[in-house]
């Protein structure tokens, strides 16, 4: 498979990996950007645009976006992290305070940062949302705000797969009064010059390739990794907090659809380049070439202080959190202690590691069955480590 784009001095394993990911990992079509001290030091694409195309037909082009799936998490994460920043939004009130619908069945004292923190005890609907009824924010509102929780909001934590598109969603349309896909446009995208969206435009419909399931391959030993046997339990029960987490858009929505890609579900359906997830998390950190600054000091601290840790009453494992980020950890290895970010399930993974400078992104078209940790996303943070650990 050939391998466009470019990389800097020191950083020739990084294209080896990405290489690699074709040839031993099954990989159909994906592109790599990372950034170290704001300038972009790789942008690499190959194969085709969409999961069940031709490389030959409709090859995987400089801007082609891909659905990023829960990486979208971490740009809601930082729009209500802005919001906290401006003065605007108090992650020590109660959601109610800016949300009243919201205080009913015992949800009276969930505050904003346990939101963020998925701690909020409201990972499932008792009755699951329709494709249609979950791209509707009034219908996605009102039923998590009726939800009653599985937990006392604020004693565990569980990953709110994707209730967290409605509760990070109507919190931004509460308090600025905007949708939240728009906000993020205008607040976080456009400042920043990153091609990302949480609601494709019509207009950028054309740049965003088919995605789909792919099978990995068997390894030299012939052995695939299989999950422990509580987590694939849990993913078998149908009455379990993982299924009815994940099942809270039941049908699964046809994720090639128009009409979802048009939605804006910030814990599932944004749409990114590999270089506009990268440039996001790029200027959490610090300037993009000479440009602007997302996040001050104090508020990248806030991101990634550790909130949640240990069993994840829906994943089934060990995970770590800051607030709406995954931190570095056995569940999601990221660069290093210090890392923050997001994957998206099967693939697609965003984060930045501010002591060394780096921020990192990866999207592909063809989704595997690993929730946190995808095999080809971790080769390629390996190899990142490898071109920083080299001399200077």
């Amino acid at each position: 498979m050939g391998v466009s784009g470019a990389v800097a001095e020191g950083f020739g394993p990084v294209r080896d990996a990405f290489a690699e990911n074709f040839a031993v990992r099954g990989e159909r079509g994906a592109a790599l950007a990372v950034y170290r001290d704001g300038h972009k030091v790789v942008d690499l694409w190959a194969g085709s645009r969409d999961v069940d195309g031709d490389p030959r037909d409709a090859p995987w082009e400089h801007g082609t976006a891909q659905i990023v799936r829960s990486a979208t998490k971490g740009v809601a994460a930082a729009a209500l992290l802005l919001l906290h920043q401006r003065g605007e939004l108090d992650l020590d009130a109660p959601v109610g305070a800016y949300w009243p619908e919201y205080k009913a069945a015992g949800k009276d004292r969930t505050t904003v940062w346990q939101l963020l923190a998925h701690r909020a005890g409201v990972p499932v609907l008792d009755r699951p949302l329709t494709p249609a009824e979950a791209a509707d924010p009034d219908l996605g509102a009102r039923a998590v705000a009726a939800q009653a929780p599985v937990w006392e909001p604020g004693t565990g934590h569980g990953y709110h797969a994707q209730t967290y598109s409605w509760l990070t969603g109507e919190l931004v349309r509460r308090v600025t009064g905007e949708p939240v896909g728009a906000w993020i446009a205008r607040e976080i995208a456009a400042p920043v010059g990153a091609d990302l969206w949480v609601g494709l435009p019509a207009a950028e419909t054309r740049r965003a390739g088919r995605v789909g399931p792919v099978t990995a391959p068997e390894s030299p030993g012939g052995l695939r990794l299989r999950p422990k046997r509580a987590v694939a339990d849990a993913y078998a029960d149908p009455a379990s907090l993982t299924r009815r987490a994940f099942g809270a858009i039941t049908p699964l929505p046809d994720e090639n659809d128009a009409a979802y890609r048009a939605a804006a579900l910030p814990a599932s359906n944004g749409i990114a380049t590999a270089d506009g997830l990268a440039r996001f998390y790029a200027a959490l950190i610090g300037e993009v070439d000479g440009g602007r600054r997302l996040f001050e000091p104090g508020t990248l601290e806030l991101a990634r202080a550790e909130r949640s840790a240990g069993a994840d009453r829906v994943l089934v494992v060990g995970t770590r959190f800051g607030l709406g980020y995954m931190l570095h950890g056995g569940a999601s290895p990221l660069l290093g202690p210090g890392s923050f970010g997001h994957p998206g399930r099967g693939g697609a993974l965003g984060f930045a590691d501010p002591e060394t400078g780096t921020a990192f992104g990866y999207v592909t078209n063809g989704f595997r069955g690993s929730v946190t940790a995808d095999p080809r996303a971790q080769a390629l943070v390996r190899a990142v480590r490898t071109a920083l650990a080299q001399p200077a």
